[in-house]
């Protein structure tokens, strides 16, 4: 087993307030739904004897950063082959989407939320533990420790990130992330000022924007360019 990155003692803020303790929604069936109200001769609705409990749960699962996808489909993969389907639902990789430009092209792609975490929907036994345990990258459930289950996400935690993932396009103020830094180097590739090279003196993120310093004539100038319009020398 590999000893994860992420420190056991201290997950990142969001998933560790996800996974406290919810002993108040007692009054709660198991995955986190109001139990049925009694009918009018006061007996609890009866669920259809052909159907069985659904005890599956979402929890917080560490491993090792960088491997997400290749441990979530081993997951998956030994589930299938130990024929442990029935307490398995699915595993989650919360990503965000943002844009970058690259060669003066705007580009979206995914970033992961909570690098070295996962998320599964799985009821909790002996036999799903013993096989996350035994899968290579995985740590271990948070908030769980010897002889001590796990705590499940709270249920509004649970709905908050699972509609975050259901974006399939970026939201108008997605992010662009500056193709360059304070102080690089760079050549204006647009512009009046084509061909020249200067120094990046400020990101202005806001703008989506970077002020260059170049020398005109032995003295130097500050132009404000989008980030399309430089390149990185």
């Amino acid at each position: 087993m590999v000893d994860p990155t992420p420190n056991a003692d201290n997950p990142p803020q969001d998933l560790e307030r996800a996974s406290e303790s919810a002993g108040e929604e007692s009054a709660h069936a198991g995955n986190g739904t109001p139990l049925p109200e009694p009918d009018a001769a006061g007996e609890p609705e009866k669920a259809s004897e052909s159907e069985a409990p659904d005890n599956k749960q979402w929890y917080v699962v560490k491993v090792q950063s960088g491997r997400e996808k290749t441990i979530k489909d081993a997951i998956e993969r030994k589930v299938k082959i130990e024929g442990l389907e029935e307490y398995f639902g699915q595993v989650l990789i919360p990503t965000e989407k943002v844009t970058e430009v690259r060669n003066g092209k705007r580009v979206v792609k995914e970033r992961m939320l909570y690098p070295g975490y996962l998320m599964c929907n799985v009821e909790f036994n002996d036999r799903i533990l013993y096989l996350f345990r035994e899968t290579s990258g995985v740590g271990d459930f948070v908030g769980g420790g010897l002889n001590k289950p796990p705590q499940p996400m709270q249920a509004k935690e649970v709905e908050r990130l699972k509609k975050s993932q259901g974006q399939d396009e970026p939201t108008a103020d997605a992010p662009i992330k500056p193709p360059v830094d304070r102080g690089d180097r760079v050549r204006v590739r647009d512009g009046a000022f084509a061909g020249m090279e200067g120094e990046v003196k400020e990101v202005v993120e806001a703008k989506n924007a970077i002020k260059v310093e170049v020398t005109i004539f032995g003295r130097p100038v500050s132009l404000e360019l989008e980030y399309w319009q430089v390149e990185v020398i």
